[in-house]
Order: structure tokens, then C-alpha cells, then sequence
């Protein structure tokens, strides 16, 4: 196989370039935890402007999640087929306009509509550009790297928070000023991002080897040559494949595992002041500075998570982490009336804890599939995965109406038991290894390379 040849990018030490492109990905996963957390708060004076019902509430909650479904999927194919660094920016442009289009939303309906176009572009900017840094990033430095994005996305989701709660105090178009006030914060993202370069692996799958040399001269110096970076032959992205005999088990697993830690977060980091309210800490402004420590939380776990997943593996780091969150989950819904100490504590144990599965959420797509699929099946998971946390945001204040805080807590740690053993029966280790190595693993072992996939019939692939 040609991945066993010296690749000067898997092999790279982490120089000041990988550290730039790093925070200017990163930008993208710091909108989308802003964009899809300052609801949690704008929601407070949305409903005295509007008056929502219930079913409006899960509605807006859920709208960039149903977004995002569309977003990634799409733009996740796109990614694959025209490449990482041309819609690096688009995406982010599409975030501007349209996080200044909800200050002047008339009604509940236009904002969902606004919300479910930036909940697209977010789905958008998943795929490209966790693909783009997992293309660039040293073996010895790639779960940190596609960590810090996750880490990222927590930073934003906590700042939305804070930035929500003082501007709870402008009044009843409070919440204008909330989503509006992503639009800042983008454009200096957007800026960030202005000179990044294609990915070298996408230019070298895609035939275009002079423009691929041309920048792996400029990051990695003059003596730099095509056989520093071994690629296959170019292929065309397909969907179809991640169903193959080849990559289907990888697929699956991507799914689940991500499905079952995203849904209840989502529902609890969407809804953490009505949560808390429901725990009857109602009490003066505690349900809302409750709901930004339980972000803190979530933000140091994913941190720790970060600078660990490197060194004790991917694997354990998705096992321990639901098994800590389903006992607090379960916990939250066995004893609800428990004191106001206790419940803080179980959902600080639920975020912070969280952070160890939450961290691998682009760690395992990105690293299980090959270049010339990988946009997709990030793009796919991502949408199938925003489906899971569209229902359960949607669902969630259906349930605390219908059946109470403490069944639907259990509910919440039923699915996380399924998470759980999920990763104990299919979690795979790809820590310190070779991209191309772990992306084509079952190809190798099935005597199969990317250089005759393509000329495989599906009779001959189903035998092995």
C-alpha cells in the first residue's frame, strides 16, 4: 500500500502554520455553539414578545438542528466533490446575513425559517472544515487538533450564555440583540480564514498535483516532493460507499455512538434554564447562572478530553464518557426532588463528563474514512445524528409537559446506555497512527486498496 511510504504530512512536528489553521477552523464550530446556544437564552423574552406555545418552543429550539440536516449532507458531498478551501468562506457569509436578518424577524415563523437557513450553513461548515484540519494534521497531534474544534464549539456555547444573560436586561427585544449578535463575531472569523489553503491530500485524490506540490512547498519547504505525501488515484465521492460492504460497520458505529451522546445534550444544553426551573431552581436568576456553569462545565470536560485523547485513546475516552453520564442522567431522573445541591451536582457530572464522547464526535468520522469519501461521511453523520437532536430538542419540553422531569431524565439515560454499549462493542483505537493507515485498515485487511476499489463489482466485494 502506498500509505506505508514516509508522509511528511502524517510525520510533520506541529509548527506555527498547523497551530493558525487550527483556530481559523475552529472559528466555524465557535459559531455554531454561540448560534444554536443564544437560543437557549432568547427564548426567555421571545416568549413574552410572542407568546410561543410549547409546540413553537421545540420549533425554534430544533430549527439549526433541522438545518443542519440539510447542510451537512449536502455540503458534506460538495466538500468531497469541489473541494475543502472554496466553501471555507462562503459558508461563514451565509452565517452573516443571516444572523443580521433575525434582528428584524416579524414573527415566530420568519425566525424559524432564518434559523433553519443559518442552521444550513452550520451544517455546512462541518464537513469542510473538520476535513480540511484532519488533512493537515500530524498523527501525533490530530486528536488535539480536531479536539480543539469540539472545544471550540463549548467556548462559543458558554460565551452565548454569558452574552445572553446581560442582555436579558434590555428589555423585551432582548432577544433581537441575542441573535443578532453572532454577526460579530463572524465577521472576525470570516477575516481569519481569508488566505487558508486547500488540502493537498483533496488536490492530490482529485488529479491536480501542481497546484497539491505548489502548497505542500510552501508549508513544508522547498525539498518537498508528490511521494511525501502518498494518495490514491483520483475517485469520485459517493454516498453509496459508506454503505459498502468495506466501510458499512464504520458507519454504523459513527452513527450511534454520535446519535446517543448529541440528543440528550442537545435537549439539556437547549433547554438547561427551563430544565433547572422544572428542578424548581427558580429562585431569583439561579435557573440562568446555573445553566452557564453547567456550559463551563461542559467546556472543561471537552478541554480535559482534549489533552487526553492523544495519550490514553479514543476508545476508552468514548467508554468512560457515557458510562459517567448515564449515572447522572439516571440519577437526575430517579431523584428529582432531591435537594437544589444535589441536582446541580449530577448535572455538572453530566457536563463535564460529556466532554470525553463529545470530543471524538469529528475525531471518528474524520479518521475512518478515506479522502475522497471523508466531507461525505462527515456530512452524513452530521445530518443523521441532527435528526436524533432535532426530535429530542423538539421533544423535550413535550415530555417535561406530558410525564414530568424524572421520567424524562430517564428517558435521557436510556439512551445513553445505549450509547454505552455501542462503544464497548464497536469503538475502534486509531490513535497515533497514520491517516491513510487507519482510513483504508479494513481494505487492507480484506486485500483490497483504493487503487481497485473502484474496479471491484459488488459481487467480488461481498465475498470478503
Amino acid at each position: 500500500m502506498t500509505t506505508k511510504a514516509r508522509n511528511i504530512v502524517d510525520e510533520s512536528p506541529l509548527t506555527k502554520f498547523h497551530i493558525k489553521l487550527t483556530l481559523f477552523s475552529s472559528g466555524g464550530p465557535f459559531l455554531d455553539g454561540y448560534i444554536l446556544s443564544i437560543v437557549a437564552m432568547a427564548l426567555i423574552p421571545l416568549n413574552k414578545s410572542f407568546e410561543i406555545s410549547d409546540f413553537w418552543n421545540g420549533m425554534l429550539g430544533s430549527s439549526a438542528l433541522i438545518g443542519i440536516f440539510i447542510g451537512g449532507i449536502l455540503f458534506g458531498y460538495l466538500s468531497d466533490r469541489v473541494g475543502r478551501e472554496s466553501m471555507y468562506r462562503i459558508d461563514l457569509l451565509a452565517f452573516l446575513v443571516l444572523s443580521v436578518l433575525q434582528v428584524f424577524a416579524t414573527s415566530v415563523e420568519m425566525l424559524f425559517f432564518l434559523r433553519l437557513l443559518l442552521g444550513i450553513a452550520i451544517g455546512a461548515d462541518y464537513p469542510i472544515a473538520t476535513s480540511l484540519l484532519t488533512e493537515f494534521a500530524p498523527k501525533k497531534y490530530r486528536g488535539k487538533m480536531i479536539g480543539f474544534m469540539t472545544v471550540s464549539w463549548y467556548i462559543g456555547a458558554t460565551i452565548a450564555y454569558f452574552v445572553g444573560y446581560y442582555l436579558l436586561s434590555f428589555g423585551p427585544d432582548a432577544w433581537k440583540w441575542m441573535l443578532g449578535s453572532s454577526a460579530i463575531p463572524t465577521i472576525i472569523v470570516l477575516l481569519m480564514r481569508l488566505n487558508t489553503p486547500e488540502s493537498p491530500r483533496w488536490l492530490l485524490a482529485n488529479g491536480q498535483q501542481e497546484k497539491a506540490l505548489k502548497i505542500m512547498k510552501s508549508i513544508y519547504g522547498d525539498d518537498t516532493t508528490l511521494a511525501d505525501i502518498p494518495s490514491a488515484p483520483a475517485q469520485k465521492p459517493s454516498l453509496s460507499k459508506l454503505f459498502s460492504p468495506v466501510y458499512r460497520r464504520r458507519t454504523i458505529f459513527v452513527m450511534l455512538f454520535w446519535n446517543f451522546q448529541l440528543i440528550p445534550m442537545f435537549a439539556i444544553y437547549t433547554f438547561a434554564p427551563t430544565l433547572l426551573e422544572t428542578f424548581n431552581l427558580n429562585k431569583g436568576d439561579l435557573s440562568h447562572i446555573g445553566s452557564a456553569f453547567i456550559s463551563v462545565l461542559f467546556l472543561i470536560g471537552c478541554t480535559v478530553a482534549m489533552f487526553t485523547i492523544d495519550r490514553i485513546g479514543r476508545r476508552a475516552l468514548c467508554i468512560w464518557g457515557f458510562f459517567f453520564t448515564t449515572i447522572a442522567l439516571l440519577g437526575l431522573g430517579l431523584v428529582p426532588e432531591a435537594s437544589s445541591w444535589v441536582i446541580i451536582s449530577l448535572f455538572f457530572m453530566y457536563a463535564f463528563f460529556a466532554g470525553a464522547p463529545a470530543i471524538l464526535e469529528w475525531a471518528y468520522p474524520n479518521e475512518l474514512f478515506p479522502t475522497e469519501i471523508r466531507g461525505t461521511a462527515v456530512g452524513f453523520a452530521t445530518t443523521v445524528t441532527r435528526i436524533g437532536a432535532s426530535i429530542g430538542t423538539f421533544g423535550l419540553p413535550i415530555l417535561l409537559a406530558s410525564f414530568g422531569v424524572g421520567p424524562t431524565m430517564l428517558i435521557a439515560g436510556g439512551l445513553n446506555i445505549i450509547g454505552l454499549l455501542v462503544s464497548i462493542l464497536m469503538a475502534p483505537e486509531t490513535k497515533n497512527r497514520p491517516l491513510g493507515e487507519v482510513s483504508n485498515e479494513e481494505l487492507e485487511y480484506y486485500g483490497i486498496n483504493e487503487n481497485n476499489l473502484d474496479n471491484l463489482g459488488l459481487e467480488q466485494v461481498k465475498k470478503f
